[in-house]
């Protein structure tokens, strides 16, 4: 298996969801939840690191025309997604690929309405966080959404209880999960860098989660006609 900070998941899988909501609750789908209404009524939709698939069974009860491509790096998760998608009987408006891998799997000629990010980016140290953002943010057409739910606390510095919940996820995961980064990102470095403008945000969990929308800004073409 590669030794990437997202694979190693593959050995949680089994009770990662489980202890999502004994430690948070519903707060980790709420917040996915609060960007769904982002989602276009038709479009190609891309969901990096979706776990499970929960995620995705959210997105086909909204009944909305997506074309979905399911990208997870753990082989365990992609499998439980897969898993959940064949026992989903309700009717829906949506194809969905499955792909194990990395962000590095997507081809160039492939560009997305929606990327969708759910816990994904506190995985990575800011090196490799970067370079992941930089090639999400270039398979996202002008115009598009990044749909981001994440550990962001609105409260900086950190609160105590913030302080040791961090220190536990890393720690944890750590070990278990092979998770290379120690500290949660500065995200809004990074959103910065890529140049996305940040049309929706909400806080969930004491101000510890935040579901927020970032929008591709489209370039704008130098008319030349004059002379």
């Amino acid at each position: 298996m590669p030794d990437l900070p997202d694979s190693g998941f593959h050995r949680v899988a089994t009770f990662y969801d489980r202890l999502a909501r004994l430690v948070y609750g519903n707060a980790l789908e709420q917040a996915q939840l609060a960007l769904l209404p982002y989602v276009p009524r038709q479009a190609k939709v891309l969901v990096i690191g979706g776990g499970s698939g929960w995620v995705l069974e959210q997105l086909l009860r909204t009944q909305k025309q997506l074309d979905i491509l399911y990208l997870d790096a753990a082989p365990a998760m992609l499998q439980l997604a897969q898993q959940r998608f064949e026992k989903y009987k309700s009717p829906h408006n949506s194809a969905v690929h499955f792909r194990l891998g990395t962000e590095q799997t997507l081809q160039p000629h492939e560009q997305f309405d929606v990327v969708f990010t759910p816990f994904l980016l506190d995985l990575f140290p800011p090196q490799r966080l970067r370079l992941l953002m930089q090639k999400l943010a270039a398979a996202l057409v002008p115009g598009g959404g990044w749909l981001f739910a994440d550990f962001w606390p609105v409260q900086q510095p950190l609160l105590w209880w913030q302080c040791l919940l961090v220190f536990g996820m890393y720690t944890f995961f750590g070990l278990l999960s092979g998770v290379k980064a120690r500290k949660l990102p500065d995200y809004g470095l990074h959103f910065d860098e890529l140049k996305l403008r940040e049309e929706f945000s909400q806080a969930f969990y004491g101000g510890m989660i935040q579901g927020k929308v970032f929008v591709k800004q489209k370039t704008k073409l130098l008319d030349c006609s004059a002379s």
